[in-house]
C-alpha cells in the first residue's frame, strides 16, 4: 500500500476580500468613490469579492453625475477581472435598487437571494453562491451577508442563517460566509460556532474581531469574515490609504487554504 498526497490543486489558496462600499461613496456621502473602489480592489487581486451596498440602479445619479457608471456597480467593478458575478437586490426604491454582490474568478453554478428582512423599512438579505472550483470534487459555498441594525432583528437573521446554511450546505462543502453584521456586541460568533462550526478569520488570527467602523477611526467590529473546511493562512484589514477615504467601512482579506490530504492507493 503506498501513501501519497492529493493534487497539489489541494493546496489552492483562496483570496477573500468583504467590503461594504457605501454604495460607491466615501465616509457621509462626500465623493463618489466607486473608481477607487475599483481600482484599490483589483490591487489586492483576491478570488472572492463579497460586497455589500452595492447600487444596482438609480435613475436619478445616472442623469446627473458624469461619472457615474453605465453599467450596474458590480458589473462595473467586475468588468474584465472576475468574469462571474451574482446581485442579490435587497432594498427597492424609486431612483433603484441596492443589495448585495459576489464577484468570483471560479465558475457560479447557482445562486439565490434570501430575503430575511423583519420589517418593511432596511430590507436585508443573504446571498448564497455556489461555485465550482476546478479539481475539487466538493462544491464551495459563499454566502454574502448585511444584517439589520437593530439586535432584535440581527437574532432573528442570525436564527435564518443558520438554518439556510444547516439545511443546504453540507458539512463536506467548504463554506465563506462574509459581510457586514452589525454586531457591536459581538454576539453573533458564537452562535455561529456553536450552530455552524465555523470560525472567523480574526477571531482565530488575532484572538478578537477587526474594528472596522467608521473607516476614518474604527472603533466597532463590526464586519466579519467566517469559514468552515478550509485552512486559515492570513487574515488582514485594510486600514491604510486609500481605504479609509473609500467608504465608511473598511474592508476585510483572508486568505484560506484548502487542506491537504493523504490518500492511499492499493498495488497489487
Amino acid at each position: 500500500m503506498l501513501l501519497f498526497q492529493d493534487h497539489p490543486l489541494e493546496k489552492l489558496l483562496l483570496r477573500v476580500i468583504s467590503f461594504n462600499i457605501h454604495k460607491g461613496f466615501s465616509t457621509a456621502g462626500l465623493q463618489f468613490s466607486l473608481i477607487k473602489i475599483r481600482d484599490a480592489i483589483r490591487q489586492i487581486h483576491p478570488d472572492l469579492v463579497l460586497l455589500q451596498e452595492v447600487q444596482g440602479e438609480h435613475l436619478h445619479y445616472k442623469k446627473t453625475r458624469k461619472d457615474w457608471p453605465a453599467m450596474p456597480q458590480f458589473d462595473y467593478l467586475a468588468h474584465e477581472i472576475w468574469p462571474h458575478v451574482a446581485y442579490g437586490k435587497n432594498a427597492t426604491y424609486g431612483a433603484g435598487h441596492h443589495g448585495n454582490a459576489i464577484l468570483s474568478k471560479y465558475p457560479i453554478e447557482k445562486v439565490e437571494n434570501i430575503d430575511i428582512s423583519t420589517h418593511s423599512f432596511g430590507k436585508r438579505g443573504i446571498l448564497h453562491a455556489v461555485l465550482r472550483i476546478p479539481g475539487k470534487h466538493r462544491p464551495f459555498h459563499a454566502i454574502c451577508a448585511h444584517l439589520g441594525l437593530f439586535e432584535s432583528e440581527r437574532t432573528s437573521q442570525v436564527s435564518q442563517i443558520c438554518e439556510r446554511i444547516t439545511l443546504h450546505v453540507p458539512l463536506t462543502d467548504p463554506l465563506v460566509l462574509g459581510g457586514d453584521f452589525n454586531d457591536w456586541l459581538e454576539r453573533t460568533s458564537i452562535t455561529f460556532e456553536q450552530k455552524l462550526q465555523v470560525r472567523e478569520a480574526f477571531q482565530a488570527s488575532a484572538g478578537q474581531h477587526a474594528k472596522t467602523f467608521p473607516s476614518w477611526l474604527p472603533s466597532l467590529k463590526l464586519d466579519r469574515i467566517y469559514f468552515r473546511g478550509l485552512d486559515l493562512k492570513n487574515a488582514m484589514r485594510f486600514n491604510q490609504r486609500p481605504w479609509p477615504s473609500l467608504s465608511d467601512h473598511l474592508p476585510l482579506y483572508a486568505e484560506l487554504a484548502f487542506p491537504t490530504r493523504l490518500r492511499t492507493v492499493e498495488i497489487e
